[in-house]
């Protein structure tokens, strides 16, 4: 698989990135096999969060709702297979906290990630970032305390996720070191990312683009619409899809990934399948090469009108 660098970072990675956010019921066996597959295949980045597992049963955490079950989980894997920590770029999140719902705070964030690297049998992650923006704390605060993350050692570098661009501008101004990544939701039938200032800035910055769910929660594997995609949109994108990938000898899970490795900003998506044979397919979505006019055609199958 091809490699990307992350933002004005050293952390070269490859185009596509393995999420854990099915992970927490899995046995460390099964996340094992997953981990191992992904790395395998090139997909170096391995992306967690805290509230990963929320509401569900848990295993090797003492919380009670499932809060860092999923990190629990890939912290077993590290603890008897730790080779697997020198072969990946580890991420993870913090700052949901459910019912606050989100909290920023200095104090906050720099015991969660202390927390988070217990849950994961590591002394630093490369990468943390913030998962929602607080709107009740200063981004003066929560700049001071990502800093305060870099400067203790226990993360390389940061970065946000779902938040604006007006609010990493102002997140970044209150900062001494990088922000090097955007996370925000881009696929397909969520173009948002194109039109929001969130791709424009990544370029302007030099930001990498994390996208999560880039397969639109997993409609544009399974071609089930649901809840807030339009009816007659899903079925444009899909069959667009599905034309491509005739053309092209693929599938459209693979076209889907496949645009938004497209995007000039240098987009890395982040797959969450819990299927090993469905991980090495995704891998396959790096050969892709759409043109031009292939991107505009979801680009406007997706909008239900030729671009002006």
């Amino acid at each position: 698989m091809k490699t990307i660098t992350l933002g004005q970072s050293d952390l070269r990675v490859g185009r596509i990135g393995y999420g854990c956010w099915r992970m927490a019921q899995s046995t460390p066996k099964q996340a094992q096999a997953k981990i191992e597959t992904a790395l395998s295949c090139g997909m170096t980045l391995i992306d967690t969060a805290d509230i990963y597992g929320f509401s569900e049963p848990s295993k090797f955490t003492k919380e009670p709702d499932g809060f860092g079950e999923a990190e629990a989980v890939l912290g077993q894997v590290l603890k008897s297979a730790p080779q697997l920590r020198d072969q990946m770029i580890l991420v993870t999140k913090g700052g949901i906290i459910p019912p606050r719902p989100y909290n920023s705070t200095y104090d906050y964030l720099t015991g969660a990630l202390e927390r988070s690297l217990v849950r994961l049998n590591t002394d630093c992650v490369d990468l943390f970032l913030i998962h929602r923006p607080d709107l009740s704390t200063s981004f003066a605060q929560a700049g001071r305390a990502l800093d305060a993350l870099i400067d203790s050692g226990k993360t390389r570098y940061v970065g946000i996720s779902n938040f604006t661009a007006s609010q990493a501008h102002a997140l970044q101004m209150n900062m001494e070191s990088g922000l090097i990544v955007h996370q925000n939701e881009f696929s397909a039938l969520c173009q948002d990312p194109m039109t929001n200032g969130i791709l424009d800035q990544c370029q302007e910055r030099d930001m990498t683009l994390m996208a999560w769910s880039p397969l639109a929660g997993g409609a544009l594997a399974t071609g089930r619409i649901y809840g807030r995609f339009n009816e007659a949109m899903f079925k444009r994108v899909m069959s667009t899809l599905m034309r491509l990938a005739e053309a092209y000898d693929t599938t459209p899970v693979n076209i889907a990934l496949a645009f938004t490795l497209r995007h000039p900003a240098g987009v890395m998506p982040i797959i969450g399948t819990q299927k090993i044979d469905r991980i090495k397919d995704s891998a396959n979505a790096d050969n892709i090469n759409l043109t031009a006019r292939d991107f505009y055609d979801l680009i406007e199958a997706r909008r239900g009108e030729a671009m002006p």
